[in-house]
């Protein structure tokens, strides 16, 4: 409920502007003069000030003057019964909204408060937009010329409300590009929803996406919102869209080009607007020659292209990035020796910032003092890279092309979860959140190729 302070020196325009604005639900605080009205200004929230330009102790034009040096982002409406030209010229040149003149009209009045303090609600949210794309922009760590670009393109894009294709590896920052782009966005004030798409079973998807009606399928027992509906008037984020399958993908491009869709096992015609940003770590042109992905649906996404570069292509901001995830720990004045900071910039870093978030984790737990040095540092970054190295050869499983599709398909997935499961140190947990998928649903994979989990 906004509130109105009223400042004029004759009890009946106070009295009656109070009962029409409170009769359209304003809150109304009065004065009978400015000196008052300033005290009131201080120690009150208020929206709008509605000021008389004939005041005894201090005048109405003084009064504004310090109203817009003390709350600029209050507005000021000017009322007089002895106006001229060149008095609400004055006013206006001063920061005033508007200027009425007495006797004063009911409509004029409710239009101009309405007026003023739609005005004042644009200017506050564009303050707040142009704050969160900063704070946003502020979370990607690095001054190279790669994330300058990124950072860039993230102002951009949240100026619009185009469809954006995020791109690259795992563990580079999609997601955080993401909702950087919605902070900064006209949406920022509603949801930000997110799907990991190669999270969810395929049989799950379309429920996930779209919501569901009682009885749709079997274990649909009541009536579900899907992130469509849940996202409304917000963003929606399709993380791994690369992984969706192409029935979903389909219903997608539906939702996209016609902005309605249907829950599950509902008739009900639903209308959303919604703004989508997908990310994907697989080449999407290649997966849509091997039609694995639809180019329509390639196309409409890929509006805006935003490339997020693995730590390789930015190392010169390995050691700031470090600094940032040592400073949240509480190691802020934490150094590296001069050979511990040339065996970070020499490492491969297969994980990108999140394996340097791991590392800077290790160290805050198991080093003490205030330094490191490559033999100290060793024991934490290059146990990943031995892993990484030792199982790298088994990404392409010796005779996989000899065999059929199903048998193929699975001596394809038993070697790439050997491979992920050594390189997350066999840990279920950090394995199922590595490749997006329930640690449950990644336990009863193990089982099945009889790959056996660290205790």
């Amino acid at each position: 409920m906004a509130a109105i302070l009223v400042i004029d020196d004759e009890p009946g325009i106070r009295q009656a502007l109070a009962l029409i604005l409170e009769d359209e639900k304003y809150r109304v605080f009065a004065a009978e003069d400015a000196v008052v009205g300033l005290e009131l200004l201080g120690r009150e929230e208020i929206d709008m000030v509605m000021l008389d330009v004939l005041l005894p102790r201090l005048g109405g034009l003084e009064a504004l003057e310090r109203i817009r040096s003390e709350r600029p982002e209050v507005e000021v409406v000017m009322i007089s019964g002895h106006a001229n030209i060149d008095m609400a010229v004055r006013a206006v040149k001063g920061g005033a909204f508007d200027f009425l003149e007495k006797p004063l009209s009911l409509d004029k009045v409710l239009t101009v408060c309405r007026n003023a303090l739609a005005i004042r609600k644009l200017r506050q949210e564009n303050r707040s937009l142009r704050k969160n794309v900063l704070l946003a922009r502020d979370e990607i760590i690095g001054t190279s010329d790669a994330v300058n670009r990124v950072r860039k393109l993230v102002t951009q894009a949240a100026a619009s409300d185009a469809r954006i294709l995020i791109t690259g590896e795992n563990g580079t920052g999609k997601e955080l590009v993401a909702r950087a782009i919605h902070l900064g966005s006209s949406r920022s004030g509603r949801p930000f929803i997110e799907l990991n798409c190669a999270a969810i079973p395929e049989t799950l998807i379309e429920s996930e996406l779209f919501g569901h009606e009682k009885g749709a399928f079997t274990d649909a027992v009541s009536a579900r919102r899907g992130r469509f509906e849940l996202a409304d008037g917000g963003t929606l984020f399709l993380d791994e869209i690369g992984d969706m399958s192409l029935s979903a993908q389909a219903k997608v491009l539906r939702v996209i080009q016609e902005q309605k869709m249907e829950r599950l096992g509902g008739e009900k015609t639903i209308e959303t607007d919604v703004r989508i940003i997908a990310a994907s770590n697989k080449d999407l042109e290649k997966e849509c020659a091997l039609g694995n992905f639809r180019q329509d649906l390639f196309f409409r996404l890929n509006v805006i292209p935003i490339h997020v570069p693995s730590l390789r292509e930015r190392s010169g901001d390995i050691l700031m990035l470090l600094g940032h995830f040592l400073k949240g720990l509480g190691m802020e004045n934490f150094r590296f020796e001069d050979d511990a900071v040339e065996l970070l910039l020499s490492h491969d870093w297969p994980g990108n910032v999140r394996e340097l978030r791991n590392v800077a984790e290790r160290i805050a737990v198991m080093h003490t003092g205030g330094s490191i040095c490559a033999g100290a540092l060793a024991g934490l970054i290059n146990k990943t890279r031995r892993k990484d190295d030792g199982a790298a050869s088994k990404q392409v499983p010796p005779g996989l092309m000899e065999l059929n599709l199903n048998d193929a398909k699975e001596l394809f997935e038993k070697s790439y979860l050997e491979y992920q499961f050594f390189k997350n140190n066999g840990i279920i947990a950090r394995t199922a959140e590595a490749i997006g998928i329930y640690p449950s649903n990644l336990h009863a994979k193990l089982k099945k190729y009889g790959i056996a989990a660290q205790t």
